[in-house]
């Protein structure tokens, strides 16, 4: 190819991109061949409405109150519903592990990092194993879906291949990636660049994987599995309960399209988003947008009124991811956010190093955008010190050490449950070993008397 494409130079003149292809004599056959691709993908007139829009504030909806929670304690009958839909094979779950462990210092998918409080067992295995358990524990496989990027796709694979899936058959575990999408100057609309010839693209956000779900063919796969509902979490919270049976049957008795897991915020500035409803329609509105009056209301009890925060942890029907990802680019708008980038400017043959301010518009679609979409959902109250403990930063909160500290907590509790003083050390229960408080008292019933002398991984 020794000139680029006469069309495509013409389309990129029309929106004022002709800039991407300076240098194109310079680049070597395969740089050209993958540009090419990169730019015949972009819908550039969709890009320019997206840059437009970037500039405009973020509206709230027109009226919108607290949702109805409710309560984290699950009947019976919800265990048993829940329990029978996993004896089926009827429930999937879906790991989102799109991002790389930057903020902690590593670039390398951030799953891949140690979180075992006390083995370091990393989150893909603590996950994988989650998984593994439930399958033996009512006698099913559970498929387990794992999202990617383009970052973290190959290295995910072979951490995968290299630890045997942790214990999973290979036809359970099934990879696939979200897309991206380019950013571009928030002043002139122009496309970035990384390098000479590659496009500076980025995640398109975790509401991504429902179109990837789709453009896949994972989400055909599932109907043909007859599979039902699919689990959604994220890789950096090791507390969350991936396959929840009374969850799962809460779910399926209201015949919910969409219901979502809520912990009750601790403060008015903690950074969740929160749910609420809309027009009789569940959305999340993010922790920066709610007005400070309204994130400081609080009941008569002295709760805070917006109080849903969300722990990311969602159960949808497979039907409904249908429907979404059928009307995505409506249902799931992208959103933009601007952020300071080193980058390579092809005008100037020169990377322009990451200024101050932002220099970049990046577009993310996010899941609780579908949200809005569900006729039938539910918001259900979980206990934080049971489910949420993110790692997100290097240190204070969300970090690995209050990740670390809230797993001991857990574990020490369901022990001193199965009636085991921990005498302060530290403990950690393996999920292949025990999946909650009532498999570990089971598992301990009638075994020689356990006495914890030194920190204990129960494995």
């Amino acid at each position: 190819m020794t000139s680029p494409p006469a069309e495509l130079a013409a389309r990129l003149r029309t929106h004022g991109q002709e800039h991407a292809l300076l240098g194109w004599d310079s680049l070597a056959p395969e740089v050209r061949a993958t540009l090419i691709q990169q730019l015949e993908a972009l819908d550039l007139a969709e890009l320019a409405t997206l840059r437009e829009r970037a500039n405009a504030t973020e509206s709230l909806p027109a009226q919108f109150e607290p949702v109805s929670i409710t309560p984290a304690a699950f009947t019976a009958e919800e265990q048993s519903r829940g329990a029978d839909a996993l004896r089926r094979g009827q429930v999937a779950a879906l790991l989102v592990a799109g991002g790389q462990g930057s903020r902690l210092g590593a670039l390398q998918p951030k799953g891949m990092f140690p979180a075992g409080a006390i083995s370091g067992a990393p989150l893909f295995q603590i996950h994988a194993e989650k998984v593994l358990a439930t399958g033996r524990r009512y006698g099913h496989a559970v498929p387990l879906l794992i999202m990617t990027s383009p970052a973290t796709d190959a290295p995910t694979r072979a951490f995968f291949a290299e630890h045997n899936n942790f214990g999973l058959a290979p036809e359970q575990v099934t990879f696939f990636q979200q897309g991206t999408m380019p950013a571009v100057c928030p002043r002139t609309g122009k496309l970035l660049f990384e390098a000479p010839g590659k496009l500076f693209l980025s995640p398109n956000g975790h509401g991504g994987t429902l179109t990837a779900l789709a453009d896949s063919g994972t989400l055909r796969a599932l109907v043909a599995r007859a599979v039902k509902h699919v689990s959604y979490f994220q890789v950096d919270n090791p507390l969350v309960k991936v396959l929840d049976p009374g969850f799962i049957g809460r779910h399926i008795a209201a015949n919910s399209e969409a219901s979502s897991k809520v912990v009750v915020k601790t403060a008015p500035e903690e950074k969740v988003g929160v749910l609420v409803s809309a027009n009789g329609r569940c959305s999340i509105i993010e922790y920066m947008l709610l007005p400070k009056p309204l994130a400081e209301e609080r009941e008569p009890t002295g709760e805070l009124r917006f109080r849903a925060g969300s722990p990311a942890i969602h159960l949808f029907s497979v039907a409904f991811l249908g429907r979404v990802t059928r009307t995505a680019a409506g249902s799931l708008p992208y959103r933009a956010a601007l952020k300071a980038v080193a980058h390579f400017d092809p005008q100037t043959g020169q990377t322009v190093p990451a200024p101050k301010e932002p220099n970049a518009v990046k577009f993310e679609r996010f899941i609780f955008d579908a949200l809005p979409h569900a006729d039938r959902w539910l918001a259900v109250e979980t206990l934080r010190a049971e489910e949420f403990a993110p790692i997100k930063n290097a240190s204070g909160a969300d970090s690995p050490e209050t990740a670390r500290t809230a797993q001991i907590a857990l574990h020490a509790d369901w022990l001193r449950r199965a009636g085991i003083d921990t005498h302060g050390h530290a403990v950690e229960v393996s999920p292949l070993f025990a999946l909650d408080a009532e498999q570990l008292a089971e598992k301990l019933r009638g075994s020689e008397p356990v006495k914890i002398v030194e920190p204990t991984v129960f494995k």
